[in-house]
């Protein structure tokens, strides 16, 4: 079976903080972008068939959402009908970076 790669909150923040060249997306529906986010170019789980091509084939590609299973599917779908082996999928998703790395962050 395939295997999707992850990254916990830690490494994203340090991937931040080191400002690592990497592309984040953020898979969640508009209604939760606007309660909290961590930046990040913004194409709904819904939509990831057809706005593949705004993923990065040429550097690391971190997927997150609210829990780290919408990101997990993505993944593995990229992976699978696209051919994507660059992607990575937030473990905990949003709600473990509010609760670990920002603990100010609006949580839902």
């Amino acid at each position: 079976m395939e295997q999707v790669k992850a990254v916990n909150v830690q490494e994203l923040k340090r991937m931040q903080d080191d400002q690592f060249d990497f592309q984040l997306i953020d898979l969640r529906e508009a209604d939760e972008l606007e309660i909290c986010h961590i930046n990040g170019t913004h194409i709904p789980l819904g939509e990831i068939d057809v706005r593949a091509q705004e993923i990065a084939r040429d550097k690391p590609v971190v997927l997150h959402c609210k829990t780290g299973r919408r990101s997990y599917m993505a993944a593995l779908f990229l992976q699978q009908q696209h051919g994507f082996d660059n992607l990575y999928s937030l473990d905990g998703g949003i709600i473990a970076y509010a609760k670990e790395i920002d603990p100010n962050m609006t949580a839902y």
